[in-house]
């Protein structure tokens, strides 16, 4: 058994959004690296795909116990009874990852439709808000000022704001902001905070803004080679299984064509001719 794989024995790690991308990337990729003894919580709005998810880790992974729950993270109600419905073998989280998140339109200011902009914030900010401050008093109750770890996963949209972008962005500036405080604030503990910014990574993310078109999301991706769920699964399961005392604790993660955001900032290779 690898380092990752005994670090990661016997825990319990729950994931918003698990239904597809990066969501269910990492609940497949914590099953792999620790097949033997662990407990996943899957968390999407989408019940039935959920379900599909834990009968294919079930399927190669037989020491995993796989619970799915479904739960909109942009509804308070929902998550404040979450912890206190989960089966009492399930209660004791170790991990949390932050996953759920969405993006709607391209719209610009004057133009942003409002129930797009509650959205975003409802989901990327609030939910993500929400979610922690359920699963931190589990943390916090342990021994030495508590432990766990909980991945938030951010964007370069955070970092670099691009147009037709304005509110999505600001919802992971402000999923930054709120992780670097949150780490400040638990300095004395051993919870660990801990972010991951993704660049371009195809998943149903383009689709889901385009309100369904997939014609138009697949353009998003025209020519280039993004990045896939799987490989930002790997970097979340990688930080997850690090010694308690290893923080990694900001990551930026973007496939070799991207320098940063926006169309204009991703650099397409050019083909020249051949000279005889």
């Amino acid at each position: 058994m690898s380092s990752m794989a005994q670090r990661l024995k016997g825990k319990t790690v729950v994931i918003t959004g698990a239904s597809s991308g990066i969501g269910k990337s990492c609940a497949l990729e914590f099953a792999k690296t620790q097949p033997d003894d662990l407990k996943l919580i899957l968390t999407a709005r989408r019940i039935d795909t959920l379900k599909e998810v834990a009968k294919e880790i079930e399927g190669f992974a037989k020491g995993v116990k796989v619970l799915p729950v479904k739960l909109d993270v942009s509804k308070a109600e929902e998550i404040n009874s979450f912890v206190g419905s989960l089966p009492e073998e399930f209660k004791q989280v170790d991990v949390l990852v932050n996953n759920a998140g969405l993006v709607k339109g391209v719209a610009q200011a004057p133009d942003i439709v409002p129930a797009d902009i509650d959205i975003m914030f409802q989901t990327n900010v609030t939910g993500l808000i929400s979610m922690t401050q359920a699963i931190l008093p589990i943390y916090k109750s342990r021994p030495d000022g508590g432990r766990g770890d909980i991945i938030n996963i951010g964007s370069i949209a955070g970092r670099e704001p691009y147009s037709g972008g304005s509110i999505y962005c600001a919802t992971k500036a402000a999923v930054r902001s709120f992780t670097d405080s949150l780490r400040r604030e638990l300095i004395s503990t051993r919870i660990r905070i801990i972010e991951i910014d993704p660049g371009q990574v195809e998943t149903e993310f383009s689709v889901v803004r385009f309100y369904g078109d997939k014609a138009k999301a697949d353009k998003v991706y025209e020519g280039m080679e993004p990045l896939t769920g799987d490989d930002i699964a790997e970097v979340v399961v990688f930080a997850a299984g690090r010694r308690e005392n290893v923080v990694i604790a900001d990551t930026l993660v973007f496939p070799n064509h991207q320098a940063g955001t926006g169309n204009a900032m991703y650099k397409k290779p050019v083909q020249q001719e051949k000279k005889l």
